[in-house]
């Protein structure tokens, strides 16, 4: 076997390792469809089918949903897979998985270039795709998911740019049109996007401040669609930020800087990277961190490589930057440490890692062994752990209330009465999509259901599946946590 042969075995090896653990028990882990995955994946189904949301609306640019308005990137994307595959829950959860594998390929492709040896871009893809922040939000049929391959992309012809004194018009367009894939691709991309097209300051020189202009004016117009819905939709993509931020009126200056700085603080938390990650059970596996100790060990040597070394260069001056901004979406909000609002911070940490690769490699007289050792020890201790982690996610308990993967067993007793329609009574105005959702699985019209209001009551001998509403005057069928299928007297 010729060592370039060789070389690619040893490079597939590893990499089909980890595919097989992104595909793993896909879609039973996690077990169940939360909500805003049913949403998504029936507003996907619509468009393939008609071209019209659930509303009725045709080729929407936001999808309409529970009092908010979702991203449509992800949507459309998922639509296209089912025009081929029909609806599924297994495809649903496949697609995003794909774009975890895939955000922590291009990683490691990034880091190979910077690093310009195969080995570096294989050690940071796999610790990429060990980690538990990222895996986590590739297993759920969320709009994010797609943001860290969009992300990687970007970073990646920012890199191949910033080689060059003179950047060509189709690099600008490219990093200007991928700027404008994160705004259509999750909410917190909206203030991101704007924050990373802001830190191309740094490339600003004579050779090529017409391309980081033109970049700008690419982004500007990928925003012309946002633009005009907002007009239309005055305060409607901003309806949710009212009841997730902290900031309330007749709060000062001063308590709303107070309460940003603390929450900022504490999305640097070791103890929430390495010991507890995201209280949300629905985002993280509750009793181990989201980050993995010899990454996180990584990533910190090599923020001082770089602020020790590189701090003149514009490309790791920008890496610092999208460092210091990612958690700012995350810190206007009231929740701690959110998973997914946080999901740009752990990109740029696996960037960091590339430097302090490198400074352990480096040919030099002394300590040369030790440093490549102590690097050995860490990547040992960042799989081991990763592994750990892969076991207890695989093997815990199924987090039955975070997804109301119990929906399912409910809605067979009730479509096994022969009343038509079934109502749906929901305190929330979000857990019908679930009966749509599962009926479509199943074939069945959602002319099978009919929606009331809080302020309505089922009709005497009506079948109706309740959510957090407890009945009156009722037959109780069957009740599972916070839904029960019951008949009206």
């Amino acid at each position: 076997m010729t060592n370039g042969k060789f070389s690619v075995l040893i490079l597939l090896l590893p990499v089909s390792l980890v595919a097989a653990v992104y595909f793993y028990d896909v879609p039973k882990n996690p077990d169940g469809f939360f909500v805003d995955e049913a949403s998504i994946a029936y507003n996907a189904y619509t468009i393939a089918q008609t071209g019209r949301d659930e509303y009725g609306y045709k080729f929407p640019l936001y999808f309409r949903a529970f009092g908010e308005y979702k991203s449509p990137f992800y949507i459309y994307i998922l639509a296209a897979v089912f025009w081929l595959t029909g609806p599924s829950i297994l495809v649903a959860r496949l697609l995003s998985a794909s774009a975890g594998l895939l955000a922590a390929a291009l990683f490691g492709i990034l880091a190979a270039q910077l690093a310009r040896r195969r080995a570096v871009g294989l050690m940071v893809f796999l610790i990429a795709a060990l980690t538990p922040w990222l895996f986590e939000a590739s297993r759920l049929v969320f709009e994010v998911a797609l943001l860290p391959a969009i992300l990687a992309l970007f970073l990646l012809l920012l890199q191949h740019s910033a080689k060059r004194a003179q950047w060509s018009w189709p690099s600008a367009a490219g990093l200007g049109t991928l700027l404008g894939l994160m705004v259509y691709t999750y909410s917190v991309g909206r203030l991101l996007a704007l924050l990373f097209a802001l830190g191309l300051a740094f490339f600003f020189t004579r050779e090529r401040w017409r391309m980081v202009v033109l970049t700008w004016v690419v982004f500007g117009l990928t925003l012309l669609p946002l633009a005009a819905f907002t007009l239309r939709h005055p305060g409607a993509l901003s309806e949710r930020y009212k009841f997730v931020t902290f900031v309330k009126p007749g709060d000062t200056r001063t308590q709303i800087a107070t309460r940003f700085v603390q929450n900022y603080i504490e999305n640097f938390s070791p103890r929430r990277w390495l010991r507890y990650g995201d209280p949300e059970p629905r985002h993280h596996l509750p009793g181990m961190g989201s980050l993995l100790a010899g990454a996180v060990a990584l990533s910190a040597l090599g923020l001082i490589v770089v602020l020790w070394r590189y701090r003149r260069d514009a490309w790791w001056r920008f890496i610092i930057y999208g460092l210091a901004v990612s958690p700012i979406p995350s810190a206007l909000t009231l929740d701690y440490f959110h998973t997914l609002r946080l999901i740009a911070l752990p990109c740029f940490l696996i960037v960091l890692m590339v430097p302090a690769i490198e400074f352990c490699l480096e040919q030099r007289p002394q300590p040369q062994n030790q440093l490549r050792a102590a690097l050995a020890t860490l990547f040992l201790i960042t799989l081991l752990q990763g592994a750990v982690f892969h076991w207890r996610f695989h093997n815990a308990l199924p987090r039955d209330d975070a997804f109301d993967s119990y929906y399912l067993e409910l809605l067979s007793p009730a479509l096994a009465q022969p009343q038509r329609p079934i109502y749906l009574f929901d305190k929330t105005p979000a857990a019908y999509v679930y009966a749509y959702w599962y009926a479509t699985l199943k074939g069945l019209s959602i002319s099978n259901f009919q929606r009331l209001s809080r302020d309505e009551a089922p009709p005497p001998g009506a079948i109706v599946i309740g959510h957090e509403l407890p009945c009156t005057n009722c037959e109780v069928i069957l009740g599972r946590g916070q839904f029960q299928v019951y008949r009206q007297k």
